[in-house]
């Protein structure tokens, strides 16, 4: 081993320990990328702050009895973005593909919304087995916002469109428009409102939800920070009033994570509107997700 292999390190690295690529399980891709949005802008710096969040952060998690230590995770960087959408969508479909085909399961983290669809064009093989579940306060299923046929607010409808999983499932909603609620109830889009999550509590929620997943082999896991109500974290993109907390994000996230899981990634932190708290909350969703999804791992196949 030579003295800049032992003694030399990237230092933002997410979770501060880096697992050489072909032993890892779980492959971080950052994708600085903010282009469409359309009220607050900044989630471009959200990986590095999400990345140096996790390194100030213990990293055992008393939910799974896991240790991120034992995470067996590696960071490939920050995707090199285009101004364009389709382009940057397109580039973020090569590289999981790639991803995908080492048999790591990816991590991403953003960065607006938009790059969802990219990593599911990449990742989905099989979409009629697959389901995505995605918290989030917005249903994001206009057919176009400001002119933009491809952006936060309608990339989950193209998501619907051009790859077609057996069954979208949205979580944590309170904000939509009349054509969204329209097209959620004519394409059969599942969603859970924060109002009626709060009613029903975390643990009869997650169970609604394992019974809408029981029917696939496969499932994608989005999380939208703005599903939190911004008390909880304050710097998103488009932060909206009542929703849910931090508690119940993790119960549920958690409730359902298991070896089906083909994918993650967390979202729409925009760290120049607060102190570090919500790029802290962010750092610890993952933290958790990951050590449920090493628990699922070490459980006998289902």
């Amino acid at each position: 081993m030579s003295h800049i292999e032992l003694f030399v390190s990237q230092s933002n690295v997410f979770g501060g320990i880096q697992t050489e690529f072909n032993r890892a399980n779980y492959a971080v891709v950052g994708v600085p990328f903010d282009v469409t949005s359309t009220y607050r802008t900044g989630a471009r710096f959200g990986p590095n702050a999400i990345r140096q969040a996790s390194l100030n952060i213990e990293t055992y998690s008393f939910r799974s009895g896991i240790d991120m230590e034992d995470v067996k995770l590696h960071d490939l960087g920050d995707l090199n973005v285009s101004a364009d959408p389709e382009k940057t969508v397109e580039m973020l479909k090569f590289v999981v593909e790639e991803i995908r085909i080492a048999r790591k399961i990816p991590v991403g983290i953003g960065g607006e919304h938009t790059i969802t669809l990219g990593i599911l064009k990449g990742l989905i093989v099989d979409p009629e087995k697959t389901a995505v579940v995605s918290f989030d306060a917005h249903l994001d299923l206009r057919e176009e916002f400001m002119g933009l046929k491809l952006s936060h607010t309608t990339f989950m409808r193209l998501i619907n469109e051009e790859i077609g999983p057996g069954k979208i499932i949205e979580i944590g909603t309170r904000a939509a428009c009349k054509e969204e609620l329209t097209y959620a109830k004519k394409t059969g889009i599942d969603f859970f409102t924060s109002h009626q999550m709060r009613s029903e509590g975390a643990e009869q929620i997650t169970r609604k939800i394992r019974q809408k997943l029981a029917p696939f082999e496969h499932v994608y896991l989005s999380v939208d920070m703005d599903a939190l109500d911004p008390a909880y974290a304050p710097a998103v993109q488009n932060p909206e009033p009542e929703g849910i907390d931090t508690k119940m994000l993790l119960e549920t996230a958690c409730g359902f994570c298991d070896e089906r899981i083909i994918g993650v990634d967390v979202l729409e932190i925009a760290p120049v509107y607060d102190q570090g708290v919500s790029a802290i909350v962010a750092a610890r969703t993952i933290f958790e997700i990951l050590c449920q999804l090493e628990k699922a791992r070490k459980l006998p196949k289902r």
